[in-house]
């Protein structure tokens, strides 16, 4: 019997010694940063966000419009306003909606931008995916770990696939 689990446990670990993993890393980011197609991604991203700014503008130039026409019309002179209570009453919601929507837009704006910058950076994304592929396909990768953002303790370089990937991708590497 002794003979029987020792014999079972020589081929486990055996077993175990054919099904070690290959763990790699790529700096995801770092690739992007160098991709020729970034420079129009961030061309695309400035003028998005000056649409975002020129939107905010005509909308805080309303706002100030309406306020300007509120004050002269219902504040300065109480006995010989021209309209009733109730259209000074729509009056002042209209304002404060619009200021409720200046305020929005201005929390929405950055959650646009990453919005934006992700539906742009998608096909560089999925480029940067198939180039991995690739290599670990090519090099028998079991894991690949992402690198950016000093999410991971401790890696070797020689097992970092990122210049491979950037190499895949035509891209010439930099010091």
């Amino acid at each position: 019997m002794k003979k029987i689990i020792l014999l079972l446990s020589i081929a486990l670990i055996g077993f175990s010694s054919f099904a070690q993993t290959k763990v790699g890393t790529i700096d995801a980011e770092y690739i992007i940063s160098q991709l020729p197609e970034m420079a129009e991604i961030n061309e695309g991203l400035k003028q998005y966000n000056q649409e975002l700014q020129q939107d905010l503008e005509q909308s805080i130039t309303d706002y100030e419009v309406l306020v300007k026409d509120y004050q002269q019309n219902y504040q300065t002179d109480v006995d010989n306003a021209t309209f009733t209570e109730e259209e000074k009453q729509t009056k002042e919601r209209e304002i404060i909606g619009l200021e409720n929507d200046i305020k929005g837009f201005r929390q929405k704006a950055n959650v646009m931008m990453q919005m934006k910058r992700n539906e742009l950076t998608q096909p560089l994304y999925e480029k940067i995916n198939t180039a991995m592929m690739q290599v670990v396909q090519e090099e028998n990768y079991t894991q690949i770990l992402h690198s950016g953002g000093n999410s991971l303790a401790f890696f070797a370089e020689e097992y970092d696939i990122t210049d491979k990937v950037m190499q895949k991708l035509g891209i010439t590497i930099t010091e």
